[in-house]
Order: structure tokens, then C-alpha cells, then sequence
């Protein structure tokens, strides 16, 4: 075939199979962002300009009308809607048009009783700072996450005065959540759930929660961290740190605004409504524990749009950095006007010895009340995987990957790195093991994570890994060792000291801006926790990441701005930064 004659055949080919970057019609979720309100339009016009907008692209009003997912109408001037990418790169030539975002699922996730006192913050009664600030009484905080179990104890209003004037905001009912969990502590509470459900469909009521209630943990545990109420003789599960269990503003009243739905999915346009809500309805701090997957520019992120429109509003935004480290440049949350926080590790530690059967004596942490007293075969995980089991996986202990006629009465030895860590218990229990190690590997460090497990289990660094490996090598198959119980002891090692997962700077979308901006506790924190989440039943239990870090500053920042009512977001962020020491001495300033 001459070279005339394949050119119109290429052309009609073009013609009935057209390039998919020229003409796909999938409909996808974006985000057109339109800056701030110019001018003091009511709700209704605001509505009608977005729908107009939109009529600009598609084929009818109808369409346009049933295409709108938000309309973004208090602080926020923008929306978010089902577009194809042309309708996309149509509405973006537009002028008055400042971005248009599109929303993909796992673009954002979550970064996840001695905390305080360790940090410096006393919040026993007579200590001034926090006894001048009021407990936070006067504030109105938001915590942007999973949701809240309201039946905690941290979120009681015993005592507690009316709800304050200024507060705008609703109690939104739905599945499990009447008004009546609602009340002087909890004073509002929404959820978010337009965006997952226009990418997944109508949410399974056996995944989550289809109201403010958390069926997670990780927004009760945040939630309480930040504005928890005083608890005395709470502990985790087994009895472990056990003591009075406190949020840093525990006076303050909390609006809960769930936007991370069916376990770690966070959407661009659900959070944004959140953020726009917020600032709507009075909240002057705003504790987000989530972040993207990757540093974005502002102006390719949601969150940073929202926080920017709270900024100028007067309301202060606190940020969790990320849990990528230590991997330079991975730090997330980062433009000026967010406070950006790392994860720093406390002097408390819940030794638990693993005594191997050459003698050697292992230090490890584990709040597994269990103990194995009597020597028993100890294994690696690696030589008791199934055939199947591919090569980099056999360590990790994953569902269903454990010959029971290897792993039946013996120890095992689960690296991390794949898979939840509690169900890396859960799997050896199902193999008839009846005790595991979780052993961290080079990348973990010394960062070892507590959480109560199905069977004895002590965690151990990677140093001490590297021990009970070659312990387990030399042994020839004959390997033994057993747990002691474990033993709850403060001021066992030097802290603080920066958590090898905390995400690190440089900030590579603005280098000279230096993030994270300060460091606090984020390893092994206790705080109330969902009854609906593993291990269920479990009223107080720990998480690690930066996450647990993030409302801790938050909190400060409500002290702050109880004291100095008149401080700008800005000045609050100042003082917090340039502070190491006194009155408030617990977070530390961060340098890249």
C-alpha cells in the first residue's frame, strides 16, 4: 500500500476511533474554584451563578442542574461538579475562573494520658496558663475527620456552661446519630459524603457510618486529643497508661465535620464543603489530620484553598505533615498560612523483654497484657509462608499466608511493612501461633507502634530485629524464646526526639518557606476511640503518626486564642513557632 493511500484511511480511522485524550466523555468530579466572594450576594445567587457556569458547558440546564455536587456559598466561592475534561479545560479559559481541581479517591488519607504532661502543659487546676486560658472554655474548635463516638466519656458536657452565642452551625442526624448526641460539648456535627458517593455509589451501611459517627477511631482519638474532656483512671485495653486521659483545650466546644468516609478516603470536593462550613459556622481553630498522597502546589490543593479562605476569616488551620519519612521532601500541608506539624516520640515506654533461647535479652514495648512465661519454638514468618506467598511478601504475616503445620504452637516473627499490624496477629492466631514479634525494619527505624493484639506480642526495633534474626538463623530450626509481661516505665530514654516516619522537609514546592513548622507528640498516644473500630470494645487506645501530633498544636492555638482574643491566625501561628520553651514549652520548632 502506496503512501497516498494510507493517509485518508488514517484520517477516517481518527474520525471513528478518536484519540482518547482528545474526546473523553468520561464524567469525572471537579473542583472550579472561583476565589472569594466579591460581593454580598445571597445564598440563592451564588447558586444560580454556579449553575450558570456550568449551563456554559453542558447541553441544557438540566443537565447542568444535575451535574452540581456542592456549591460552595459561604467563605468559598466555587463548586464541584460532574464534568468530562473538556467541559473541564472549557470552564477553566474561563476569566473569572481560578483553578479547576479534579477529585480522585486516595489523593488525601489520613496521617495516622502522659502527652501533656510531658509536653510541658499541665492541666491540673491552679496552674495558670492553662487555668488563665479558661480550659478553652470561650473557643469553638473543628476537627476535620472520621467522624466522632459520641458516647465517650471525653466528650461529656457535665458542668459545662451554654453553648456560646457566636456558633452558627447544625447537628446533622443520620444513621446511629440522633440530635440528642449532640450537646454542650459536641455542639454540631456534619458529614460529608457527595464526593464518595459520586465515585463509588451509595455507601455501603456496613463500611461506615452514613452520619457524624465514627466507626474508625481515628476522628474520636483526634477529636478527644484536641478538646477531649478530663478522664481519670482511663487506660488502654489490659490497663496500660493508665492515669487521667485529657484534650489540650478540654473546656473548648467541638464541631465535629466527618469528611473521611468507608476507612481512608478523603475527596477534594467533600472537604472543601467541610472547610467552607466551618468557617460558616464560628469555629476559630481547625485541627486536619489528613493530607495528600504528594506534595501539591495551593493551588492545586483543596485543603489549601479551604485553609487560605480560614486564614482570612481569623481562623487558625493546624495540619499534620505526613507520615513518608525519612525520605527528604515529602513533607505535605505546606503553604505559609497552615500550621504544619511533625511527629516527635515521648520518654515513655511499655517494656516488654523477649528472652531468646541463647540468653540474649531483648528490650521490645508491648501494651499486649498476655505473657508467654514458658520457652517456646520461635519462627520466622518466612520459613512458615505458603507456597504461593510471593517472594517480598513471605516475612509480612498478611491475611492467609501462614502454613498452620509450621506456624501451630510457636512464636512468629512478622516483619512490617505491608498489611495492618493487627491483623498480622489475627493471621497467626488463625495458624495456630500463640505469640508474635513485630519485628520493624531499616526504613522503621526505632519507631515502634503500640496497640493491643489477639495474642502476646512484643515489638521490637530494627537493631533488635536484626538480633532475633540471626538468633533464629544460628538456631537451625531448634529456635526458642518467651515474653516476659511487660512493665510501664517514664523517662527510659532521652526525648524528644523526631519519629523516623514524621515527613520531612525540604519544602519542595516553596523551599524557602521551611516546613513542618513545629514538632509534638505523635507516637503511641492515648485517646478515646471508636467502640465500633478493632479492637472493639476498647473506650481508650493508642495511635502513632502525625496525625496524633496535629491536635496537640491545635490545641495550644485555642489556649492562645483564648488568652489573646484579639491575636490574629498569624500571630498565633508566630508565637507557636518562635516558642521552644515556657509558657507553653511543649512543641518544639522544627528545622528542616
Amino acid at each position: 500500500m502506496n503512501i497516498p493511500t494510507i493517509i485518508p484511511l488514517f484520517l477516517s480511522l481518527l474520525l471513528l476511533f478518536p484519540p482518547l485524550a482528545i474526546c473523553d466523555e468520561r464524567q469525572r468530579t471537579y473542583i472550579v474554584y472561583l476565589g472569594s466572594h466579591t460581593q454580598q450576594y445571597t445564598p440563592d445567587q451564588i447558586l444560580e451563578t454556579h449553575h450558570s457556569c456550568l449551563t456554559s458547558v453542558k447541553d441544557s440546564e438540566e443537565e447542568a442542574r444535575a451535574s452540581l455536587i456542592y456549591s460552595y456559598r459561604h467563605s468559598i466561592n466555587g463548586f464541584a461538579a460532574s464534568l468530562t475534561p473538556q467541559q473541564a479545560s472549557k470552564l477553566n479559559e474561563l476569566e473569572e475562573v481560578v483553578a479547576v481541581i479534579e477529585s480522585r479517591p486516595r489523593k488525601y488519607s489520613t496521617h495516622t494520658t502522659r502527652s501533656w504532661e510531658f509536653s510541658g502543659l499541665n492541666l491540673a487546676a491552679g496552674y495558670d496558663v492553662a487555668e488563665s486560658a479558661g480550659y478553652g472554655k470561650s473557643l469553638i474548635v473543628g476537627i476535620l475527620d472520621s467522624g466522632v463516638w459520641p458516647e465517650a466519656e471525653s466528650f461529656s458536657d457535665e458542668g459545662m456552661e451554654a453553648v456560646p452565642k457566636s456558633w452558627k452551625g447544625i447537628c446533622q442526624t443520620g444513621q446511629e446519630f440522633n440530635s440528642s448526641h449532640c450537646n454542650k460539648k459536641i455542639i454540631g456535627a456534619r458529614y460529608y459524603i457527595k464526593g464518595f458517593e459520586t465515585y463509588y455509589g451509595r455507601l455501603d451501611a456496613t463500611e461506615d457510618y452514613r452520619s457524624p459517627r465514627d466507626k474508625d477511631g481515628h476522628g474520636t482519638h483526634t477529636a478527644a486529643t484536641f478538646a477531649g474532656r478530663q478522664v481519670r483512671n482511663a487506660s488502654a485495653l489490659g490497663g496500660f497508661a493508665r492515669g487521667t486521659a485529657s484534650g489540650g483545650a478540654p473546656l473548648a466546644r467541638l464541631a465535629v465535620y466527618k469528611e473521611k468516609i468507608g476507612g481512608n478516603t478523603c475527596f477534594d470536593e467533600d472537604m472543601l464543603a467541610a472547610m467552607d462550613d466551618a468557617i460558616a459556622d464560628g469555629v476559630q481553630v481547625i485541627s486536619i489530620s489528613i493530607g495528600a498522597d504528594e506534595p501539591l502546589s495551593p493551588v492545586n490543593d483543596s485543603l489549601s484553598i479551604g485553609a487560605l479562605h480560614a486564614a482570612r476569616k481569623n481562623v487558625v488551620v493546624v495540619c499534620s505533615g505526613g507520615n513518608d519519612g525519612p525520605t527528604p521532601g515529602t513533607v505535605v500541608n505546606t503553604p505559609p498560612w497552615i500550621l504544619t506539624v511533625g511527629a516527635s516520640n515521648m520518654d515513655r515506654g511499655f517494656l516488654g523483654t523477649v528472652v531468646l533461647g541463647n540468653g540474649l535479652k531483648i528490650t521490645g514495648q508491648t501494651v499486649t497484657h498476655h505473657k508467654l512465661p514458658k520457652r517456646l519454638p520461635l519462627i520466622s514468618a518466612a520459613d512458615a509462608a505458603l507456597p504461593w506467598v510471593p517472594d517480598n511478601e513471605t516475612d509480612q504475616c498478611l491475611p492467609d499466608s501462614l502454613a498452620p503445620e509450621k506456624v501451630r504452637g510457636k512464636i512468629v516473627v512478622c516483619l512490617r511493612g505491608s498489611g495492618t499490624r493487627f491483623l498480622k496477629g489475627v493471621e497467626v492466631k488463625r495458624a495456630g501461633g500463640v505469640g508474635f514479634i513485630l519485628a520493624n525494619t531499616a526504613a522503621l527505624g526505632d519507631d515502634v507502634f503500640l496497640e493491643p493484639h489477639v495474642l502476646p506480642t512484643t515489638a521490637v526495633t530494627y537493631d533488635e530485629t536484626r538480633e532475633i534474626v540471626r538468633y533464629i538463623r544460628s538456631a537451625k530450626g531448634n529456635a526458642t524464646a518467651r515474653l516476659r509481661e511487660p512493665r510501664t516505665v517514664l523517662g527510659y530514654k532521652a526525648a524528644p526526639f523526631m519519629a523516623a516516619f514524621s515527613s520531612q522537609g525540604p519544602n519542595v514546592i516553596h523551599p524557602y518557606i521551611l516546613k513542618p513548622d513545629v514538632a509534638a507528640p505523635g507516637v503511641n498516644i492515648l485517646a478515646a476511640w471508636s467502640e465500633a473500630s478493632p479492637p472493639t470494645s476498647v473506650k481508650y487506645n493508642f495511635d502513632s503518626g502525625t496525625s496524633m501530633a496535629c491536635p496537640h498544636v491545635a490545641a495550644l492555638a485555642a489556649l492562645l486564642k483564648a488568652i489573646h482574643p484579639t491575636w490574629s491566625s498569624a500571630a498565633i501561628r508566630s508565637a507557636i513557632m518562635t516558642t521552644g520553651k515556657n509558657p507553653l514549652s511543649f512543641v518544639t520548632p522544627y528545622i528542616s
